[in-house]
């Protein structure tokens, strides 16, 4: 069978098993999530042995160590994602939510309420968490997926749905609700973005090239997950031992990351006491620091930053810095160069904030703390199905109600018009 038709018959058993997931309770899905977690903590040494030949051929291929760290599944990782499944079953079911009901006067009575998508199809590349967050929320908005990941993680991802298969059919919920690509030819995800009878939307998960490519070529409507070239602006009225501990962490914590912080700027009147200590805190932490003209008049060791650094999402230990001179310079410089993703300000500055929140272009935009918040579990979603940089539908954390529309139920006597 032809790549092009496997990929398509996939979809059609996603397809029908989406009709009949309409139809499920609140309790059959979270008991089906209650045992995909306790079957994820089960068998974690299975899954710990397969990811290790991910990550070994990985290595072997000279993948980046900040990209192998998104790859690496360990028995932290794995009771995460379980918390995440069980986390997703505690959350309130959106089916059926109605947010919307009108008697008109010739007595049609109009509700509106939360329906899933159908079959949702997620593109991903190293991530095997995503894997799990994917299952365990279209579960529960009663969506059918068909997952391809990337191929660097295809033996850890090709594990994990097996258990997760096996755990929710065990509960009684449609066979092929979930579907999962083993195909790890690039011309497969070109396949998924021309399925516009059979896969409602596509989410694509990963860096610049991936997010442009299915973009570029689907004709089913996409939700764009976006990179993050997140900033933190230290403002003149900060409290640099805040600012120290805040940019520090938004940086190192976990820099392969969407949500870690690409960009600092810094006001010019606090630069030259605050850009050597925080400087001092990055070198001891490895980073690679990338300048502008001022930035290096203070640290002439800095490497000379280029036009190209304050575009760049680098998911590694690199931070451009540059000092302005005023909080509009900096909501310029931001509005400019971020991806609408995460934004920081550090101050306290209550007008200053005011601004900063309300001109800055991003999903999230935050007072006096870390971008790395930017993310479902933090913002009591559950787990998420990515975080959206688009402003239609959904924007931000994508938790269960960004995987739902909407349908009008309308009842009559006999009205006609």
């Amino acid at each position: 069978m032809l790549m092009k038709e496997v990929v398509m018959e996939q979809a059609k058993l996603a397809k029908q098993a989406a009709l009949k997931m309409a139809g499920l309770t609140t309790e059959q899905k979270n008991s089906a999530l209650f045992a995909m977690a306790d079957a994820l903590e089960k068998r974690k040494d299975e899954i710990i042995k397969i990811n290790a030949e991910d990550v070994q051929a990985a290595q072997e291929k000279g993948t980046r160590q900040n990209m192998i760290d998104r790859l690496i599944l360990n028995e932290k990782r794995i009771a995460d994602m379980a918390e995440g499944l069980r986390q997703t079953a505690l959350l309130p079911d959106p089916i059926g939510h109605e947010d919307f009901e009108i008697v008109r006067p010739n007595g049609l009575k109009i509700r509106r309420v939360r329906v899933p998508f159908g079959v949702v199809g997620i593109i991903y590349e190293a991530r095997p968490n995503v894997t799990v967050d994917a299952a365990a929320l279209c579960l529960k908005s009663s969506n059918a997926c068909v997952l391809r990941g990337g191929s660097e993680a295809i033996r850890t991802n090709k594990k994990l749905t097996d258990i997760l298969i096996d755990a929710e059919i065990s509960c009684g919920i449609p066979e092929h609700a979930i579907e999962f690509l083993k195909i790890t030819d690039r011309d497969a995800v070109i396949a998924m973005c021309r399925l516009r009878k059979l896969i409602d939307v596509i989410i694509p998960r990963g860096g610049a090239g991936l997010i442009a490519r299915v973009v570029e070529h689907s004709t089913v409507p996409v939700i764009e997950t976006g990179t993050g070239v997140c900033h933190i602006y230290v403002d003149k009225a900060a409290n640099l031992e805040m600012a120290l501990k805040v940019v520090l962490s938004a940086k190192i914590s976990r820099p392969s990351v969407c949500n870690s912080m690409e960009t600092l700027l810094i006001h010019k009147y606090i630069a030259n006491e605050f850009l050597p200590d925080i400087a001092k805190l990055m070198i001891e932490n490895k980073v690679e620091l990338r300048g502008d003209e001022l930035c290096r008049e203070i640290l002439p060791n800095m490497k000379a930053a280029t036009e190209e650094d304050w575009r760049t999402e680098y998911n590694d230990l690199i931070l451009s810095v540059k000092i302005v001179d005023s909080v509009e310079a900096a909501i310029d410089h931001i509005n400019r160069y971020n991806t609408l993703h995460s934004d920081a300000i550090i101050t306290n500055d209550k007008a200053a904030a005011e601004k900063f929140q309300t001109l800055v272009d991003a999903a999230c935009v935050y007072v006096n703390a870390s971008t790395r918040f930017t993310d479902g579990f933090e913002f009591g979603f559950g787990a998420e199905i990515g975080i959206s940089t688009q402003k239609l539908h959904a924007r931000g954390p994508m938790g269960l109600e960004a995987l739902t529309t909407m349908k009008y139920l309308i009842e009559g006597n006999g009205q006609v018009r």
